[in-house]
């Protein structure tokens, strides 16, 4: 080794500083952050917000929302969409309790209206992975056919039961922790268990991060596509059935709207509609975000229609959350790329 190449070694190495990766501190901490001030907040401002019942009760009523939006996050990370899950928990609870005053065994009732939903998800998959279809129309269309279908189901009034015998599944207790938040937590455990620690999990963020590249790599693109809209459904099935336990009926418009809270509870907890990037736990975290958005809101007493306009700036906060991750993304994309130097 010459002495101008032993001058080189000898230079102190200066590390590049690696640019702000907005999307990494959101998913790591930004959104505990804003967890934490929203309970600060409401704890000062909405009367009994911090009793330990109220805490309860609001885990148990985002329990529907958050098991939806497990299933929405499989979607999402492969890049689709699926707007029929709210019509979904209508039919599912339906179809339950039609068969609980059939006088069916409870865990019979709960599995019928679970299947229902995995139906509803093969339909989708199939149309969106084995004929290309846009998921968006695909589950705009079913969304709509599968009101109508409840409508139909139930002549347009409740079916209403008081001897429902899987009621205990949606406001029953075990050791005072509801049944509904016990649900959720196992389908969460579940849920990232699959994604983070199977082969089955990886396809899914190979196939939303580029579903080209990873057809080409082996992976069964198709079945992938079909199995997150069948794992929607499952999970849209069980809400349904949650939902008609707790209120004791079968309503044909149980679910209006819920597809929209799904959505915002993914976006909101990190997961990109590009598809490829998000974590389970995030999308947990959003949904108990709008979960105390919505009852502090209640136990504020501000007015329903002002509610609704709260919710909205949240989705659209959500969405701009979610642009603002890949623009940053990109950039720190392209900034860690090395350009050659001209001579």
């Amino acid at each position: 080794m010459n002495q101008k190449d032993e001058a080189v070694r000898r230079q102190p190495v200066q590390m590049e500083k690696e640019p702000f990766d907005f999307a990494r501190w959101w998913d790591r901490v930004g959104i505990l952050i804003v967890l934490l001030a929203l309970v600060v907040f409401m704890s000062i401002f909405a009367p009994n917000f911090a009793r330990i019942d109220n805490l309860f009760n609001i885990a148990r009523s985002i329990s529907v929302n958050a098991i939806l939006a497990a299933g929405m996050t499989f979607v999402i990370l492969t890049k689709g969409i699926d707007l029929s899950v709210g019509s979904t928990v209508a039919v599912s609870g339906v179809v339950a309790v039609l068969a609980a005053i059939a006088g069916v065994p409870a865990p019979i009732a709960v599995l019928s209206g679970m299947a229902v939903g995995a139906a509803c998800g093969v339909v989708n998959g199939a149309l969106v992975a084995y004929m290309g279809l846009a998921p968006f129309i695909v589950t705009l269309g079913l969304m709509t056919f599968l009101r109508g279908l409840a409508y139909t189901m139930t002549e347009g009034q409740p079916i209403v039961s008081s001897s429902l015998n899987f009621k205990a599944f949606g406001s029953g207790y075990i050791a005072d922790v509801p049944i509904p938040v016990i649900t959720m937590i196992v389908v969460y455990f579940i849920a990232w268990f699959v994604l983070e620690r199977t082969r089955f999990g990886r396809h899914i963020y190979a196939v939303g991060g580029n579903e080209e590249a990873a057809e080409l790599a082996g992976v069964r693109v198709k079945r992938i596509l079909t199995a997150v809209y069948v794992i929607a459904g499952l999970c849209a099935g069980l809400a349904g059935v949650i939902f008609a336990a707790r209120v004791i009926s079968a309503q044909p418009t149980a679910g209006t709207g819920y597809e929209l809270d799904a959505i915002a509870a993914v976006v909101l907890g990190g997961t990109s509609l590009s598809g490829g990037r998000g974590r389970i736990i995030g999308t947990l975290i959003g949904a108990v975000i709008l979960g105390v958005l919505s009852t502090g809101l209640i136990l504020m007493d501000v007015p329903f229609f002002t509610q609704l306009l709260i919710k909205g700036v949240v989705i659209i906060f959500a969405v701009a959350i979610d642009s603002l991750k890949q623009r940053t993304f990109h950039f720190g994309f392209l900034s860690r790329k090395q350009v050659p130097r001209q001579s």
